[in-house]
């Protein structure tokens, strides 16, 4: 089976901070590094780094011949990502101590996916593999629907969050994700808690309370591993590509998760995020 993921790419500007900038304040950072990022290039790595076969679709600029090529490096297929005349997606990331963060994102070339290039990927798809689409993109309804129709299985990481955008594709779903804030925002929208949303497997991340998961035998609670962070960007992205790696290779949902929360532990303790992802041994390696 496969992963498709129509997916962001960015360039990541990581800047180390005292804390992060109230309204009006100049701040001066203590370190600078540029990360190849996005929640799309995030998830495709760590699927592939999970074992998966993973293809990736989104586009970037002329400035991001760099970024494919990591991708490529990765073990991600990138034949269904296109080169258009707009730059390349960039995100500011600030990072305190603790390992909190705020992002500033700059869409570029993933607002502007061709959908020819989504109809070429999805025409390899088979039925039986998943699809996996978040908010950083266009096409969404479009790959959902399609996904839908051709029997793939459709994921959902709904962030940034957008309760419309959401409530747009829910019929299509099989699997959403999504955190604690997003959940109850989309419940205010919709009136519908977790469990009682139209989609067979729901998972609400927890960050240091770990996740739960609410599927067809109810809730169920998967505690998180006591590590010392000290950066969180990216952890909910490798969580989400573990869980679905897992899933893709017929794992049941309590042990993909149990591998994914392994993956997210070690990922907060490293600065970064696509380049930093753990890797399968890694994961499988690591005490806890």
């Amino acid at each position: 089976m496969a992963i498709w993921n129509l997916g962001s790419i960015n360039a990541d500007f990581v800047y180390a901070v005292p804390h992060v900038p109230a309204p009006g304040e100049t701040l001066a950072s203590t370190g600078r590094e540029v990360f190849l990022g996005g929640k799309g290039a995030n998830m495709s790595v760590a699927a592939a780094r999970a074992a998966a076969h993973v293809y990736h679709i989104g586009a970037v600029g002329a400035d991001g011949h760099w970024a494919v090529e990591r991708l490529l490096e990765y073990g991600v297929d990138t034949r269904n990502i296109a080169e258009i005349g707009t730059e390349t997606a960039q995100a500011i990331i600030m990072v305190n101590p603790d390992g909190e963060n705020a992002i500033v994102l700059h869409p570029g070339a993933n607002a502007e996916i061709p959908q020819a290039t989504l109809q070429t990927a999805m025409a390899e798809a088979q039925t039986g593999d998943w699809l996996v689409i978040q908010n950083e993109t266009n096409l969404q309804r479009t790959a959902a629907a399609l996904g839908k129709k051709m029997g793939l299985r459709v994921a959902y990481a709904a962030a940034p969050f957008d309760a419309e955008r959401v409530e747009a594709v829910l019929a299509h779903l099989d699997f959403l994700i999504l955190n604690a804030v997003e959940a109850a925002q989309l419940e205010a929208a919709t009136g519908l808690a977790p469990a009682d949303l139209p989609v067979s497997d729901v998972i609400v991340t927890l960050g240091a309370d770990g996740a739960e998961w609410f599927g067809k035998d109810g809730r169920q609670h998967f505690p998180a591993i006591a590590v010392e962070p000290v950066d969180t960007t990216g952890a909910g992205d490798t969580f989400t590509g573990y869980v679905l790696a897992g899933l893709d290779r017929e794992m049941p949902m309590a042990q993909a998760i149990g591998q994914a929360i392994k993956a997210a532990a070690l990922m907060v303790t490293r600065h970064g995020t696509a380049d930093v992802i753990p890797d399968l041994a890694e994961v499988q390696a690591f005490q806890s």
